[in-house]
């Protein structure tokens, strides 16, 4: 990793420029998408990834949005080489051209099929795309929800440098972080961060799930290591992908679990569900026939309204989390 990166790294606590709000009812909107990464061959893009593009953009244009957040694995199946990569012209660009895209911003963070190639060129590429916004592997956003005096936070983090990486073919756990150092002070910024957020909504957001039923499973390393710290300080929601299909999960602290990684592929797998605690899954959907989908969020001065849209249009599924209570 370039050692300029790493720097990066250790100053992101960064507050992004808050995006332009919806004229709307006062409600910050946005979409979670995940796995969305197309191929590494001609056309370098999907059915299902054009089928969410378009949805996506259909939806944006009928609900609004101020942002679209990407939950990672951006690009399949070893990421990018530089900031120059035609990949992020074929399977991002031009892919998610709809005009009612063209001014939503993007907040992204990397998956493991991200960390098989070169991380920084994605970091990089924030300078060349007014859309992509990707400062360092971990980072902090500040939205405040419109006309109201009600804020949320949303912690993006690198679980790949977090847990290490994956091998789908074997064990499918991360085993290790490469870098014990990097990996101790993302988690120590994560502590900090948390007990000192007193805003009305707190999200974490990172590439592998903490809890999932499906093919990957529950992540081992984020099950003992953020689990607790998501519920120790009150965290509304921790939103991910990894697995390749849609879930919502609910555990006994009240902190939501949002699963959004049908951008691109689909697997029906319910391989793990024995591993999820009885009574936490509360909607999966993964369909091999399906055109995949994503989540929906409507943060308001009471709640958080979560739905999991279809690519096709259909509305799957909705739920809806509390406002964190006032101190």
């Amino acid at each position: 990793m370039a050692r300029w990166t790493v720097l990066l790294v250790l100053q992101a606590s960064l507050l992004l420029p808050r995006p332009a709000s919806s004229a709307r009812s006062p409600s910050l909107r946005f979409v979670v998408l995940g796995d969305w990464g197309g191929v590494p061959n001609a056309p370098f893009h999907t059915a299902r990834e054009m089928a969410n593009a378009k949805e996506i953009a259909r939806t944006v244009a009928i609900m609004g949005a101020d942002f679209i957040l990407s939950t990672g694995d951006n690009f399949y199946f070893t990421g990018v080489h530089n900031s120059d990569d035609k990949r992020f012209q074929e399977t991002f660009e031009d892919v998610f051209s709809d005009p009612a895209l063209r001014n939503v911003p993007w907040y992204v963070l990397a998956g493991n099929h991200d960390h098989l190639g070169n991380v920084s060129a994605q970091i990089a590429y924030s300078k060349v795309s007014k859309r992509w916004n990707f400062p360092s592997l971990f980072y902090r956003l500040h939205f405040k929800i419109p006309r109201t005096n009600m804020s949320v936070a949303i912690f993006m983090l690198d679980t790949v440098t977090l847990c290490g990486n994956s091998d789908d073919f074997l064990s499918q756990q991360p085993e290790r972080p490469r870098d014990l150092t990097l990996a101790r002070t993302q988690m120590s910024w994560l502590k900090k961060q948390l007990a000192a957020a007193k805003e009305d909504y707190v999200l974490v957001a990172g590439h592998y799930p903490v809890w999932s039923i499906a093919e990957h499973g529950p992540t081992r390393c984020l099950v003992k290591h953020l689990r607790p710290l998501l519920a120790k300080y009150g965290v509304t929601a921790y939103l991910c992908g990894h697995d390749h299909n849609l879930q919502y999960l609910l555990d006994e602290s009240g902190v939501g679990y949002v699963l959004s990684g049908a951008g691109n592929f689909m697997d029906p797998s319910v391989r793990h569900q024995r591993k999820v605690p009885n009574g936490y899954l509360r909607f999966h959907y993964g369909a091999e026939d399906s055109l995949g989908g994503f989540a929906y969020v409507e943060m308001g001065p009471k709640e958080m309204a979560v739905t999991y849209i279809e690519a096709s249009g259909k509305s799957l599924f909705k739920t809806s989390l509390p406002r964190r209570p006032r101190a």
